[in-house]
């Protein structure tokens, strides 16, 4: 398990804080996440034994936020800047970022009625919703999204995630609907308010 692929899972997983608590940012808060990190992948790496204790992670809003601020360089992809994830409390997540549109529209030949065939040029993207976890499963149900404060249908955003998250192992990028495994031996991942609980 990748300390890449782990640190995409998470932030997705803990997919708005306002734009204000952006100033709350901190090296010293994205280098507590990193270390924290590397000590959730160096349990999920080790090797599983029966009498080992669970492991509970904490991690803040704060620390995520900063990580992908200031250490995540070439993690976040071309095209994706000022990502902000934000755990809501009781499963629900969300997250904003500003995308670069054009990369996706033009992929493509573009219908009458396709709404990416209209929207150009770099946009912030916002979408919320709900992530249950369960015995190293994890299934995410989108509530809401939309793009400069304009709703956009589901299959907008899904076209955006699945765009921006291929790779050679996933061509086809994620797909928001299906269930997924939890890396790392990870168990569960708790939702509060501004911080979230990794289980493993």
């Amino acid at each position: 398990m990748s300390r890449r692929s782990l640190a995409w899972v998470l932030g997705a997983l803990l997919l708005l804080t306002p734009l204000a608590a952006q100033g709350r940012l901190s090296k010293e808060d994205a280098d507590r996440f990193e270390s924290k990190l590397t000590r959730i992948v160096a349990f999920g790496n080790a090797p599983a034994l029966k009498a080992a204790k669970p492991q509970s992670t904490p991690v803040t809003d704060a620390e995520v936020n900063s990580y992908l601020k200031f250490n995540a360089g070439s993690q976040i992809p071309t095209g994706i800047v000022d990502p902000v994830l934000n755990a809501l409390g009781d499963g629900r997540v969300s997250g904003r970022a500003v995308v670069d549109l054009d990369a996706v529209r033009t992929q493509k030949k573009r219908g009458w009625l396709d709404p990416l065939g209209y929207l150009t040029g770099k946009l912030p993207v916002n979408a919320s919703g709900v992530l249950t976890t369960q015995d190293g499963k994890g299934q995410f149900v989108l509530q809401s999204a939309d793009i400069s404060g304009i709703t956009v249908p589901k299959s907008v955003l899904q076209e955006l995630v699945s765009y921006y998250s291929r790779s050679k192992e996933n061509p086809e990028g994620i797909n928001m609907d299906a269930p997924f495994e939890l890396p790392a031996r990870i168990r569960e991942i708790k939702v509060g308010t501004g911080t979230s609980t990794v289980v493993q």
